[in-house]
């Protein structure tokens, strides 16, 4: 009875077309960022901070965008790693060349650096789809590589390819701290969703799916399959090149190519596909479950298996987690292709419902 928006009337367009029309989500929609920007920085240690939080929010922001050019526009994509790493290695010269660069601008040209290369890789989506697309996509990461290795001038003249930044304020506030650093990661992801979630309800997100469900159907009522396809790429390599120089300038602090290698691509298509396709909310999902996953195996596996008597080195444990990884996608695309953000649309569908039985 809790969740009905039974008394909850529309009297504007305005109400009627917010994000979360229902006043228990916009609720705990507040509760959560009120415990996410206050009680979580007020509680959690600076070993939680590094090893779980940060890498779960850029992540989640990571996952965002691939979940714009995967789930919303139906272009597989496996070079969500060299989208990072431009957005990484070009957000670190344009802060190291100029002098005074502040750290978000920096940010945002990276960003805008990985956007003109997702579009230069994007152009084969106007020829190819499928696992086609995927292949010409994955050539991007292995260009990455060998342009981060090979052109020196990328890694300030850097012979193994390794960059450092240090001193990073926003505002004249230090970004030294596990919690700063926190904070403003999640500020971004939060202006970040925001904006996405606004864009994939608009003419465009409608244009993105319509190419997802059928692109001849779209192109016969008027919509350019080529703008489209391109619109979504460059979106999505914006915010995944966003994600990578948070991932480079917060997370790490010190790269190298190999930080941002095809691994990381796989990693974000898994989160994708376990979170859910076509879900701003499976972004999030799919990156708590693939950061948080692991850390729960390392610690628990052993004690369990230890309980029967049986001994599994690291090496071992860290085999389980792959083939559990594994297990879990074929799992998901048999049982539940929408992932975890469809169960959790199903079950909020059911509390509107609950207790009557129709």
């Amino acid at each position: 009875m809790f969740y009905r928006e039974n008394g909850q009337f529309k009297t504007s367009y305005r109400s009627d077309q917010q994000i979360f029309p229902i006043a228990q989500d916009r609720i705990a929609i507040g509760l959560i960022l009120a415990v996410a920007f206050i009680a979580v920085p007020m509680l959690a240690s600076d070993y939680i901070f590094r090893a779980i939080l940060i890498p779960f929010v850029i992540m989640a922001l990571a996952a965002l965008g691939v979940n714009i050019l995967v789930g919303y526009c139906g272009q597989i994509s496996l070079g969500s790693g060299a989208f990072m790493a431009v957005g990484a290695y070009g957000a670190y010269n344009f802060f190291v060349r100029i002098p005074g660069m502040p750290l978000v601008p920096a940010l945002i040209l990276g960003g805008l650096c990985a956007t003109f290369f997702g579009i230069l890789f994007g152009l084969p989506s106007l020829r190819v789809k499928g696992l086609y697309l995927a292949v010409a996509t994955l050539a991007a990461q292995f260009f990455s590589d060998w342009m981060f290795l090979r052109i020196k001038w990328f890694t300030n003249n850097s012979d193994s390819g390794s960059v450092s930044v240090n001193s990073l304020q926003v505002f004249g506030m230090p970004i030294e701290s596990a919690t700063s650093k926190y904070l403003f990661c999640l500020a971004v992801l939060v202006v970040v969703a925001l904006l996405a979630k606004n864009l994939v309800r608009g003419a465009i997100g409608r244009e993105w799916m319509a190419i997802r469900d059928m692109d001849v159907a779209a192109a016969v009522i008027g919509i350019r399959p080529m703008y489209a396809k391109l619109s979504a790429f460059a979106v999505s390599s914006f915010i995944i090149g966003m994600a990578g120089a948070l991932w480079a300038f917060v997370h790490l602090g010190a790269w190298e190519p190999a930080a941002f290698s095809v691994e990381i691509s796989f990693r974000l298509l898994f989160m994708v596909i376990i979170g859910g396709l076509g879900s701003i909310m499976g972004g999030f999902f799919g990156a708590a479950f693939i950061v948080v996953l692991p850390i729960v195996l390392n610690q628990f596996l052993p004690a369990l298996l230890g309980v029967f008597g049986i001994q599994i080195s690291t090496a071992g444990v860290s085999h389980a987690e792959l083939m559990i990884f594994g297990a879990l996608i074929v799992w998901f695309l048999i049982v539940e292709p929408h992932g975890l953000a469809k169960l959790w649309s199903t079950g909020k569908q059911k509390l509107r419902l609950w207790p009557f039985p129709h």
